[in-house]
């Protein structure tokens, strides 16, 4: 079968255990079918795998990039931290150049990084934890590990390849 790919941006241990927990308390546990993620591009073809990989390779060789946890964001029907991160912005803009002429739609509109950890809720569910969540939120540094890829199988992510930053060598990914 053949599926698009996910690319994101893996966060360090700390991090990613404190954001999939938020992510495990408060998504809907019936939907909630991956961990907490960092998504850089939601749908590249599956053609450019090999290529994308050894791109994704190239990137990771340079150092961690700084990130921090910048604000709640209210989602609607959900909640999400953003990620501010100009060094991870220049990762992907390098990325979607390489690819431009394959990306789909949600792709090429403005990237707007965030960590999901609530959606598919009413809006007063997701108000309410905003609510909840602002009392104690700080914005605070995120400690990034690398890039990775994934063949999406119908809600579920296939591990393609991850990379560590700092070295470029394979790693694995906690989806």
């Amino acid at each position: 079968m053949i599926a698009p790919i996910i690319v994101t941006a893996l966060m360090g241990a700390h991090d990613f255990a404190a954001l999939d927990t938020l992510r495990r308390a408060h998504f809907p546990p019936e939907r909630n079918v991956l961990r907490a993620h960092l998504t850089m591009f939601h749908h590249l073809p599956p053609s450019v795998g090999h290529e994308l990989t050894g791109l994704l390779q190239d990137e990771a060789r340079g150092n961690s990039p700084q990130a921090r946890l910048a604000s709640l964001i209210n989602l609607g029907g959900g909640v999400a931290f953003s990620v501010d991160s100009s060094e991870l912005e220049d990762i992907r803009a390098r990325i979607a150049d390489r690819f431009a002429s394959m990306l789909m739609p949600q792709d090429r509109n403005a990237w707007r990084p965030h960590v999901t950890i609530q959606n598919k809720v009413k809006p007063p569910e997701a108000r309410a934890l905003v609510d909840k969540l602002s009392i104690d939120f700080r914005p605070r540094s995120l400690t990034l590990l690398g890039l990775a890829a994934f063949y999406y199988r119908g809600g579920l992510w296939e591990p393609i390849a991850a990379f560590a930053f700092g070295t470029g060598r394979k790693i694995t990914a906690p989806i």
